[in-house]
């Protein structure tokens, strides 16, 4: 292992042993009838611009919404060239080699903010979906990843935290408290981070926490030594409720898709500091 292998590796467990916690929940299927809908996150990897196995695990996951970063041209010509069957209504918005942001749909979409970041690295992108569920309000985000300025890893990990905690603080007043929403894509951090707290602060849960502990949404080779981490998350305000989230080991970025399955909550279910309605 070199030493910023190591670095890594160490890191690793360290957050791998912060989030431990059990898994509190069994999944679902949905009830005969009653209005779901499936949900994927993914990041593709920039380099590797249209592989067919990112296309594959895609078609495999039969998700009615996808929500994509990292995307680019490459990304974009051939998702709708094998896909648009599929998914009519796709949006993209490329940006700076790792930050395009990308959404496929089965049903229509109406993308709004698109916001740039203040701390030189990626963007976020609101955008509106119509489905099964009503109008649904998606925030695809992909945040600064754990690495320092110059490039080290370990001083990253200690100092960038707060750095995505100001990132998903500026993207959140774009959104519209009076819609059902999912927050979801890249946080470049388990589930005790700063960004997904300031979320949880506010009302929102990750769906994959409900269902899964700690879980490998992303992996990294190291010649024989690889390391694995929770860096995807698919977080849900109180009007939806998941019946199932996991990540799914196929594709070859480093990333694995996160696949959810969400209903309308049948019964209120206040959570605490959210200040959002609930049905």
């Amino acid at each position: 292992m070199t030493q910023r292998g190591g670095e890594i590796g160490i890191l690793a467990a360290v957050g791998w042993l912060a989030a431990c916690g059990p898994a509190p929940r069994q999944p679902e299927l949905p009830t005969p009838g009653e209005p779901h809908l499936s949900v994927l996150s993914y990041n593709l990897n920039f380099g590797l611009g249209g592989d067919p196995a990112g296309i594959e695990a895609i078609r495999r996951s039969f998700a009615d919404l996808v929500l994509l970063q990292e995307t680019t041209p490459e990304w974009e010509e051939a998702l709708r060239r094998e896909l648009s069957d599929r998914y009519p209504h796709m949006a993209f918005r490329h940006c700076c080699r790792a930050g395009g942001l990308g959404v496929l749909s089965r049903f229509e979409l109406d993308p709004r903010e698109y916001i740039e970041s203040d701390t030189g690295w990626f963007p976020a992108w609101r955008v509106l979906a119509s489905t099964p569920l009503g109008t649904l309000q998606l925030l695809d985000v992909h945040l600064h990843p754990a690495v320092s300025e110059s490039g080290s890893v370990v001083s990253g990990y200690f100092t960038t935290p707060p750095l995505r905690r100001a990132e998903i603080e500026r993207f959140f007043p774009a959104l519209d408290p009076g819609l059902p929403t999912l927050v979801a894509g890249d946080f470049n951090e388990g589930r005790s981070g700063g960004a997904v707290g300031f979320l949880e602060e506010r009302g929102f849960r990750s769906a994959l926490s409900e269902f899964d502990a700690p879980s490998v949404t992303w992996r990294w080779d190291l010649g024989g030594d690889g390391i694995a981490l929770e860096l995807d998350h698919i977080l849900h305000d109180a009007a939806l409720e998941p019946l199932d989230c996991r990540p799914v080991p196929l594709g070859r970025s480093d990333h694995y898709p996160v696949y959810a399955v969400f209903r309308l909550r049948r019964t209120p279910a206040p959570m605490a500091g959210s200040g959002r309605s609930t049905l």
